[in-house]
């Protein structure tokens, strides 16, 4: 019974730990959320100051880059990271694929999705955005960038040099500027790199969790994830940026476990905050340097807040948002397509009527995404745990017991 005890404390202290992150996780998603339903729901609420979903995804990057790479050197295992990675990921984004397919009987998939082979494949890799490809589910461009950390992370690691996060992010914030300078397009048109990515996405995997050819597997993928990055995406100085903030999340971890300084996290965020300025691809209303830099400032500063508040209580609610927060992201915006087909234009509604269905769509959403936690998420997480421990040798297991 002592020996129970003993071991669920630290399992406890570690969730208190990391309650900050959770909380993070849960304001990020709902700055989505509000993104996407204001303009349909409550026009006259949305903010054009800053951009209140791309506040929301940079906050879920830093936490992202804060996060990943140093729960990959704590496992210390490719294989057990990325068993983790598939069962965290993609038992629910496959049911979000499900279910809007199920609802294009009434509500189109958005056009923004090719009717062809190369968008099933971009989807099992999930690298839609750096394949220009657009997802069924509108919120699925970032996994495309969540995917290429991981691939990159990995290779870093398997090659010893996962500690360099500085120099990297401001690489990438250096990329970001002379992408926008000098692309306008990516360099990579057509079909053919959503098929053949799919393909060395898979094989690649199988080695990463079989264990042969391991390190070429892992060099092969991160270079992929790379040219992909730089010449496949949708917005090529939008993806390094993207990777820049990442990375400064994984340098601002260095800087916090004494093992790297702030330079780095200052000069990636002067160049991702430059990026968009002589691009060529900047004319929409949210990458205008004012409006760019204040959401930028607003997450960097939610990110800095969340860090501070760590070691006090955090609210309930926050973390328990923060948990749902994967469903709650990849569920909010078919549900609010299907709203939109059963209700018509809502956009001119009294305002008390608006509230109400705004309530309700929330509720919904709510009740929807902790089912999906509870019944789909959690268990896939599980399992893979289990799969991990299964497939450990009697070596990594005694190394990690």
């Amino acid at each position: 019974m002592i020996a129970t005890q003993v071991a669920i404390a630290p399992a406890r202290t570690q969730a208190a730990r990391l309650a900050w992150l959770d909380a993070l996780r849960g304001i990020g998603a709902m700055a989505v959320v509000a993104e996407h339903m204001l303009p349909w729901l409550m026009p006259a609420l949305r903010p054009y100051w800053f951009n209140l979903g791309m506040y929301g995804v940079l906050v879920f990057f830093l936490v992202s880059g804060y996060i990943i790479p140093a729960s990959l050197e704590h496992r210390g295992d490719v294989r057990s990271f990325w068993i983790s990675r598939l069962f965290r990921l993609y038992p629910l984004y496959l049911l979000v694929i499900g279910l809007v397919l199920v609802m294009a009987i009434w509500v189109p998939v958005r056009m923004e999705v090719p009717r062809r082979p190369s968008s099933v494949a971009a989807h099992l890799s999930m690298l839609l955005d750096v394949v220009h490809m657009g997802g069924v589910a509108d919120p699925m461009w970032t996994l495309s960038y969540e995917m290429v950390f991981y691939l990159i992370v990995t290779a870093l690691f398997v090659g010893g040099v996962h500690r360099r996060s500085g120099m990297l992010a401001i690489a990438f914030g250096g990329a970001a500027v002379a992408a926008g300078l000098v692309l306008s397009a990516p360099l990579l048109p057509g079909e053919w790199p959503a098929v053949v990515t799919c393909v060395i996405f898979l094989a690649g995997l199988v080695c990463l969790i079989s264990g042969r050819f391991r390190t070429t597997a892992a060099y092969s993928l991160g270079l992929m994830a790379l040219v992909l990055l730089m010449f496949g995406s949708y917005v090529p100085w939008f993806g390094a940026a993207i990777l820049a903030v990442m990375f400064t999340g994984t340098a601002i971890q260095r800087w916090e476990a004494g093992t790297g300084g702030l330079t780095p996290v200052v000069v990636s965020a002067a160049l991702v905050a430059a990026s968009p300025v002589w691009s060529i691809q900047a004319g929409w209303w949210w990458v205008q340097p004012d409006v760019w830099i204040t959401t930028m400032a607003l997450a960097g500063g939610t990110f800095a807040l969340g860090m501070a508040w760590r070691g006090r209580p955090i609210p309930g609610v926050l973390t328990w948002i923060g948990l749902i927060s994967y469903s709650i992201y990849l569920l909010h915006h078919p549900l609010l397509r299907g709203l939109n087909s059963m209700m018509g234009d809502l956009r001119g509604l009294p305002a008390a009527l608006s509230s109400a269905i705004s309530l309700g769509y929330l509720i919904v959403l709510l009740t929807l995404s902790w089912l999906t936690y509870r019944f789909v998420e959690a268990p896939a997480q599980r399992l893979g745990k289990r799969i991990s421990r299964s497939l450990r040798s009697p070596q990594e297991a005694s190394s990690q017991g």
